[in-house]
């Protein structure tokens, strides 16, 4: 028999690892149970990590002492900062993988901690008795007990694959779909649905032509995703771009009517700004062209990804399409594309611990709660592993503000607006973006991650010390000043405008076209004195420079609204008695029964009028 856990992590995917490794080094003994354990961690989809908003999130993960940056860092092979040519708040870390050492590199992660036990099965059910999750069983009958469950079932449950007019049960091309749970825990009082998701073909690396394409190099100084000392790539891979015309698509359309998207043999909703591309010809019909990116999958592999041509469509229209682009006329694929189906439950029915409200100790993280993607999949096992372990030693709820992290926004969002589609993270679902750049990830939360015992005590130092640095900085800049003859040579250089008068230079570098590093290579003094400092604390000082207005903006906005968070709703409040709020109001306040006034406010259905009379209500 095997012993009682502290965590039972069901599933070895982005969410589940996270999971797993948060509550075992903050000191539960943790068993993670999955159908193949060649399978951790496994890049099922693009091999990458990161992009615009994601970036943002797996720096956060690393800040607050996950692990998701730091295996990207030692297994990329590309590195690139998008939106550099936008503001600070807009920059986004993106890699590229080598998928087969990413997944090797989680798993002896999870190997090393002695915390970790795994156990390679499928769950068929839950143990739960009076309400509370008490444990597993394993399809081989095995019984294994624990204090808690994190649930990480990804595209698994119910999972039916579609090719064309086929279609045949699996959770990914060539693995079994797991069944039971669902209707399990429905039987509780769960309600489930369904989503969709694709994937493209799989090409031979050396039957394309990469002289016809795009060459898409990486940074010429590669950054990195972690705060720690991972070092940056000395050499890189490329990545190519072409397109799609005309005659590809209208390859494609002649299989429309065996597409199971067209004819309805698809339930689920699939990801609306990740379309299929005989979804993308569809609704875009005024375009004659589609991008598509090339790319490899690995330092020493021949296996490529067709990023842009996800489909579902029958195999030999997807290989006669495909080898209409160019580049691909000779192209041979070594898997079709394909869509998949599973099951997923509605995130309105969790607490914003990721805990469901049905069952006690029972906490969803990734697909199962309606988002797509690894880095949305990954901060949600982090959250909750880390909530399943201080709910077991009876410590309050871990919950991250919308103010705080572009994880708060993502689980904000999910348990108070729901969601029917795959949810994927933006920039533009952050109003506080501003103050949530992926520069600053480890100052505002790495303090956080030390306090829980997930970020060590040298990255809390290094912390501590750069927040020194960097007021030092601010301090010294603040009376360092310049004359107009030494300035305007390099103003008039620039082709920017020349001063009049003595100014300080800080006051200068808030112009858009200029910074420190562009005034430092032409004004020796400005040189001299950033000698003195680390290009991250450079980095800080300047945003903060530029950015100054709006940043005290943005704390000030969220200042208001952490006097609502803080106010705390009864558990047991009789949302019935409102009688002047809205139906729709009161019947989502009772469904999502939010824990603060500033949770209330931003359900879906629940007007601000609505808020005026519950804080009439509260005695407010």
């Amino acid at each position: 028999m095997l012993p009682e856990y502290d965590v039972i992590v069901v599933g070895g995917g982005h969410a589940g690892c996270e999971a797993a490794s948060a509550a075992a080094q903050m000191g539960s003994r943790v068993l993670l149970i999955t159908m193949d354990m060649t399978k951790i961690a496994q890049m099922s989809c693009n091999p990458a990590m990161g992009g615009v908003a994601k970036g943002q999130i797996v720096r956060e993960i690393d800040a607050l002492g996950g692990m998701s940056g730091i295996i990207s860092d030692l297994t990329m092979i590309q590195f690139r900062m998008l939106n550099r040519s936008k503001g600070a708040a807009m920059w986004s870390p993106r890699c590229q993988s080598d998928r087969m050492r990413f997944a090797e590199e989680w798993r002896l992660h999870l190997e090393r901690n002695p915390h970790v036990d795994f156990w390679q099965d499928m769950v068929k059910s839950l143990l739960v008795e009076k309400g509370r999750a008490l444990g597993v069983v394993t399809a081989m009958g095995v019984e294994i007990r624990s204090k808690a469950v994190v649930l990480t079932s990804g595209t698994f449950m119910s999972g039916v694959i579609h090719i064309g007019t086929k279609q045949f049960g699996g959770g990914r091309i060539g693995e079994k779909a797991s069944f039971g749970i669902t209707e399990q825990l429905t039987a509780l009082g769960l309600e489930a649905g369904r989503m969709k998701t694709g994937t493209p073909p799989r090409v031979d690396g050396r039957s394309l032509n990469y002289a016809v394409m795009e060459e898409q190099k990486g940074d010429e100084n590669p950054g990195k995703f972690s705060f720690t000392d991972t070092q940056p790539l000395a050499t890189q891979r490329s990545c190519y771009i072409t397109y799609t015309n005309p005659e590809v698509h209208s390859i494609l359309e002649t299989g429309f009517e065996q597409s199971p998207m067209f004819t309805g043999r698809i339930q689920g909703i699939g990801p609306r700004y990740c379309p299929s591309i005989e979804d993308k010809i569809n609704r875009f019909a005024e375009r004659d062209r589609h991008q598509i990116f090339v790319e490899p999958e690995g330092w020493h592999t021949v296996e490529v990804y067709v990023n842009g041509f996800s489909t579902s469509l029958p195999e030999e229209i997807q290989y006669q399409a495909l080898r209409k682009i160019p580049g691909f006329e000779q192209a041979k694929i070594f898997r079709p594309g394909y869509a998949i189906e599973y099951d997923y439950f509605p995130p309105t029915q969790l607490q914003m611990s990721l805990e469901t409200k049905q069952v006690e100790n029972l906490f969803f993280a990734g697909q199962i709660n309606g988002t797509t993607g690894y880095e949305e999949a990954a901060c949600q096992g982090l959250m909750a592993g880390i909530n399943a372990h201080l709910k077991i030693n009876q410590r309050p709820a871990f919950v991250l503000k919308r103010s705080e992290a572009y994880i708060g926004v993502l689980i904000d969002d999910l348990i108070n607006k729901g969601t029917d589609e795959p949810y994927r993270m933006f920039t533009s679902r952050a109003e506080y973006r501003l103050l949530l750049r992926q520069d600053n990830a480890d100052l505002r939360l790495t303090p956080i991650g030390y306090t829980l015992g997930l970020a060590s005590e040298a990255r809390q130092a290094g912390v501590q010390q750069k927040l020194v640095d960097i007021e030092t900085m601010k301090q010294a800049l603040a009376n360092l000043k310049v004359e107009p003859e030494q300035i305007n040579p390099v103003l008039e250089s620039m082709g920017t405008a020349p001063i009049r008068e003595k100014m300080l230079l800080q006051t200068l570098v808030k112009r858009p076209e200029l910074n420190f590093e562009n005034l430092a290579g032409y004004y020796q003094p400005l040189a001299n004195f950033l000698a003195d400092y680390s290009s991250d604390v450079i980095q800080q000082v300047e945003i903060l420079t530029k950015y100054e207005s709006y940043l005290e903006k943005e704390e000030k906005m969220a200042q208001r609204l952490a006097e609502l968070e803080d106010f705390k709703i009864p558990v047991n409040f009789d949302y019935d008695k409102l009688h002047a709020v809205s139906n729709e109001g009161r019947q989502k306040l009772k469904n999502i029964r939010p824990e603060t006034l500033g949770q209330a406010s931003r359900i879906s259905g629940v007007s601000p009028s609505d808020i005026s009379i519950l804080l009439v209500y509260l005695g407010r």
